[in-house]
Order: structure tokens, then C-alpha cells, then sequence
């Protein structure tokens, strides 16, 4: 707390009217352009390594950086993420939602270990928050990289995407360069993208390209951002040689 508290007394004196002039700006007439879904890491700082500023973007965070199927909603959807879709992209008609997800993540890490039974048991998950929810809600996850397992994590996996009848491939870490879990991680973060398309109230804006949805992960020991690109087929790292493609497949699939 000693650490929060001087940092407010550093942002009142740096960063405090430069901040109010923005807020000012944006008061009458905010325009964000995405909505941002990803993990409550405290390595994780959206806003710095997209360089987004306020009223840019609404930012979601929860551990796994999941959002849940509805399918695992009866009546009503009560949780905070089908809440921040509606607030974001039916109230303030934000285009884009952003699933972002990184290396290194503890609840993917314990998402890994939840393969074995008794660590998955019932009685753990009773003592143990994090492990219902991923057991809830990041088990479809966890079945997509076994699928992946199972051929030796070098054949592609399909996901849904923006409806039942699109679909998109994905090879996942090709190269083989990170972690099962980093790999997880991967699949975890595209996984998310069909539990999106599952909400009845963004079916329209998906089906007639009102509602836009993206994937990226950060390689948090390197600094390096992937973007999912479905023209590769493959997450590919944000940098000179692929800024150009990248922002092309934007326009031509997101446009």
C-alpha cells in the first residue's frame, strides 16, 4: 500500500493535469475502439505496449484472461464479462473486441496441471477459487491442446470463428519455441474467441461484420507481441517485416 500511495502523490504532481485535460476531452464525446479482454498479471499493462491512451479502449481483466461460454448460463448472464460485451459493443457500439494473452501465465499454469484428476477433484476445487474457474470455464481449452498432444503439437486445430459456419486453422507454435504451457496459452487465447460468438445478443453484429474479433499474446521475456494472423494460419510477432501484412488482413478480413 505504501507503494500505491506515492504513487498517487507522483501522479498528482506529473501526471494529474495532463490527465484531467484528457478526461475533459473526451467527456461529451468518447469514441474507444476496442474492447480488451486479458489477464489480471501484473506484468500485464495493456495500455502500455499498445500505447493506447484515455478513452481509447474498455479493459477487461480476469485470471486466464477467459470468457466464459454462455452455454454455461441457464437464464441469465451474470458474470462480468458478457456485461463489459453489452456496456462495450451494444451500448457504446465498439467495433473490435481484443483477447490478449501472454507467456508464463499462473492460471494457465495451473490450468496444465488440472490434467490430473485428483489436483481437478472436486474437493480441491472447493477450497480453491481459481481452479473452479478454470475448471468452468477453461476446460474446452485445456481439451483443444490435448487434441494438439495428440499429434505430437504438429497438427493444426480448427476454431470456430465469428459464426458456426466460419472457421478458422490454427497451427500453434510451429516453430517450437515456447513452453506446453506457453502453448496452452495460445490455444486458451483463440479458444476464447469462439466463446464469444456463443452470446445470442452479438449474433447479428458478428454475422453482418459490425462486431470484429482478434487474438494476441505477449511473449512477457521478450517483449514481443504476436498477433493471430488467419492468413498464416499462425500467431506472428507485431514487428517491421509483418506491420504491413498484418494491417492488409486487418482490412481484408475485418473490414
Amino acid at each position: 500500500m505504501d507503494r500505491i500511495l506515492r504513487g498517487i502523490m507522483k501522479y498528482r504532481c506529473c501526471k494529474k493535469e495532463q490527465m484531467v485535460k484528457q478526461f475533459v476531452k473526451v467527456r461529451d464525446n468518447p469514441m474507444p475502439k476496442a474492447v480488451f479482454f486479458t489477464c489480471i498479471d501484473s506484468r500485464m499493462i495493456p495500455t502500455r505496449f499498445t500505447q493506447t491512451n484515455v478513452g481509447d479502449m474498455f479493459v477487461v481483466r480476469n485470471a486466464g484472461n477467459v470468457i466464459p461460454h454462455s452455454q454455461h448460463f441457464l437464464d441469465e448472464l451474470t458474470t462480468n464479462e458478457p456485461a463489459a460485451m453489452e456496456l462495450g459493443c451494444v451500448v457504446n457500439d465498439i467495433r473490435h473486441i481484443v483477447v490478449c494473452g501472454h507467456s508464463d501465465c499462473k492460471a494457465i499454469n495451473l490450468l496444465y496441471q488440472l490434467q490430473d484428476s485428483e489436483f481437478a477433484s472436486q474437493d480441491n476445487r472447493r477450497i480453491s477459487p481459481l481452479r473452479a474457474w478454470l475448471c468452468t470455464h477453461a476446460l474446452n481449452s485445456l481439451e483443444k491442446f490435448q487434441q494438439l498432444a495428440a499429434t505430437d503439437y504438429s497438427k493444426p486445430l480448427i476454431f470456430q470463428a465469428e459464426t458456426p459456419m466460419r472457421k478458422f486453422v490454427a497451427y500453434i507454435d510451429p516453430e517450437n519455441k515456447f513452453t506446453l504451457e506457453d502453448k496452452l496459452s495460445q490455444i486458451n487465447t483463440l479458444q476464447q474467441l469462439q466463446n464469444i460468438a456463443s452470446y445470442g445478443f452479438l449474433k447479428k453484429r458478428l454475422e453482418t461484420h459490425q462486431l470484429h474479433i482478434h487474438a494476441l499474446w505477449f511473449d512477457i521475456y521478450t517483449g514481443e507481441i504476436y498477433c493471430f494472423s488467419r492468413g498464416a494460419k499462425r500467431f506472428v510477432v507485431v514487428d517491421e517485416d509483418n506491420f504491413d501484412k498484418l494491417l492488409d488482413e486487418v482490412e481484408k478480413y475485418y473490414s
